[in-house]
């Protein structure tokens, strides 16, 4: 059994598992039953887990592709991230089970990892960093405290009054009237 602790706050990591059985038992194992009943789960000592997220691979199904490749390219993992276990991961066969960060639900948990899993490894996925400038247009700029006030700014109370003041003139005449 191997035991791995999964941060609920962690929205990068990507964690693969090599699933041991005979190609006919792979879908009754990984999909959830009717009744609820779902091997996978128990097989990863998992608290909560959705279905939604977990990726079932027959490494046969990536043709050329390695496995190494299709996480770096399914899950943005960085060719460094990968790099210490390349050769590793690439010598697998059969079927693999990958589970990125939100297949846990934001649920912090322990797995303790049984067969016919085997605990292969997890990665952090590159995280982005905004490319964007800051913003320069006047519309854009905001009033903090200790700015001075916009045009509009001063105008929006007298205007906002009139409007109030307005309605209810319109609510008074309505109420006679009828």
């Amino acid at each position: 059994m191997t035991q791995v602790q999964i941060n609920g706050s962690d929205t990068s990591t990507v964690h693969l598992l090599h699933l041991d059985l005979p190609p006919r038992a792979i879908e009754r194992f990984t999909a959830m039953a009717g009744t609820g009943e779902w091997p996978l789960k128990y097989g990863l000592g998992a608290a909560k887990l959705s279905p939604a997220f977990v990726e079932t691979i027959d490494l046969r199904d990536l043709g050329a592709m390695t496995l190494s490749q299709y996480l770096a390219e399914a899950y943005d993992l960085p060719p460094k991230a990968l790099a210490a276990d390349k050769a590793r991961v690439d010598a697998l066969q059969g079927h693999v089970v990958v589970l990125p960060p939100q297949a846990f639900e934001n649920t912090s948990q322990q797995l303790n990892v049984n067969t016919p899993l085997s605990y292969i490894g997890g990665w952090s996925a590159a995280t982005g960093k905004s490319r964007s400038a800051n913003l320069r247009a006047r519309s854009a700029a905001g009033q903090g405290a200790g700015g001075p006030p916009s045009a509009m700014g001063n105008l929006s109370k007298p205007i906002l009054i009139a409007i109030i003041a307005l309605v209810a003139v319109a609510g008074a005449v309505l109420a006679l009237v009828l």
